[in-house]
């Protein structure tokens, strides 16, 4: 079932990251077709190829000591062969792996010549972690209810398609607009969304959204919808009142207690991307992850409402690949496992009846691929097994 879901996960996510984003060097090559050497050279370094906005860390780092017993000697078997962590890793390019139990690190593994203190891209790992500030915004008053209107924080969109969605619609992909998420199609929406000012002092993405029609009931349908990750991320500032790094910086970052500043790719507005390219370290990656364990608690303080993890990463919509469906820009897993996952190999995984947290660095060779995801999988699944005996 997670192969199945990360499939589905990857076919929604090639374009997501960069469309809308112009790079600093003339002549840079599309992020989807980056070699291995530039994989390994730019993912630490996204703000040399990209602009980008910080997420600011703060002045205490929550410690992730390290467990008693450790996952170092881990095998397992796939695909007729037998499998060590070092296998996997240099197989599929993979620039570091940690796995959390009850708060404390049993696996931490780096490749690629990255160092524990190098960020890493996150693609649309980011997605989750908007929707998280979603909750946020709603602990602190900022916005009422993920059923109040999209057309209450974004008011731009009012008189568009997009009258009569609420937040929820949007975070569960299923607002009822048409959309084309055809990567393939120079001409589709996923490859025209923001990539000019069309109206000056409003946002690119907000003006070519407003424009799209009505092509389903808000609520009904399930529809991959890359622009409307971006929207959130704009609804959310807008609620807040605050650039997103700022907010996730203050509920985040600097609450949680993360090692190190993220880095957070605009777009050219010089928005933050809801849908994608945060970049943090591994370290960072666990944290957050671990925060969803904690149950959106930092040092004793709610940073979400009562209820938002549970209701994020629960089934909220079927989304072509029951029983899992999808959440909050989560995706789920048969017997409750949530995962946020980010084309080239980026991944959270979330096991709270396991207490466990798996995090995964890659430079794929392409976005996608069966025998990517299917690999991944059988590491996560050796992983589990291996953790539930220690």
């Amino acid at each position: 079932m997670r192969k199945t879901i990360g499939l589905l996960l990857a076919a929604a996510l090639l374009a997501t990251g960069t469309a809308t984003a112009q790079p600093l060097r003339p002549g840079t090559p599309s992020i989807l077709r980056w070699t291995l050497e530039q994989q390994t050279e730019w993912y630490p370094a996204i703000e040399t190829v990209y602009r980008t906005a910080t997420v600011k860390r703060g002045d205490t780092v929550r410690p992730l000591p390290k467990a008693e017993r450790s996952l170092e000697g881990l095998t397992w078997s796939h695909a007729d062969k037998s499998w060590t962590v070092d296998d996997y890793m240099k197989a599929y390019n993979v620039s570091g792996v940690m796995v959390v139990k009850d708060g404390k690190v049993m696996l931490e593994r780096y490749g690629l010549g990255r160092k524990p203190e190098d960020r890493w891209i996150s693609f649309s790992v980011t997605k989750s972690i908007t929707s998280t500030l979603v909750g946020a915004a709603i602990k602190d008053g900022k916005i009422k209810s993920v059923d109040d209107q999209v057309t209450s924080y974004i008011p731009e969109l009012k008189g568009s398609a997009y009258d009569g969605v609420s937040i929820r619609n949007v975070l569960t992909m299923s607002s009822g607009v048409k959309w084309n998420e055809d990567y393939t199609d120079p001409n589709s929406d996923v490859a025209r969304a923001g990539t000019k000012i069309l109206e000056p002092g409003v946002n690119p993405i907000v003006s070519y959204m407003k424009a799209l029609p009505r092509a389903n009931e808000p609520g009904t349908k399930f529809t991959y919808n890359t622009g409307e990750t971006d929207l959130v991320g704009i609804l959310v500032s807008n609620a807040v009142g605050k650039s997103l790094s700022q907010y996730a910086s203050e509920k985040l970052w600097q609450a949680y207690g993360m090692e190190r500043d993220a880095t957070w790719i605009v777009d050219l507005a010089g928005h933050e991307r809801g849908g994608c390219c945060m970049s943090m370290t591994v370290g960072d990656y666990a944290r957050f992850g671990q925060f969803m364990l904690d149950g959106g608690v930092a040092r004793g303080v709610k940073i979400l409402p009562d209820g938002w993890i549970q209701q994020a990463t629960t089934a909220q919509i079927t989304n072509g690949t029951p029983p899992a469906g999808y959440g909050y820009f989560w995706w789920l897993g048969q017997g409750g496992p949530y995962q946020a996952s980010g084309i080239f190999g980026q991944s959270i995984s979330v096991i709270p009846d396991e207490r466990l947290v798996i995090v995964i660095n890659s430079a794929w060779p392409s976005a996608t691929g069966r025998e990517l995801f299917a690999a991944r999988s059988a590491f996560i699944n050796a992983v589990r097994t291996a953790a539930k005996g220690l």
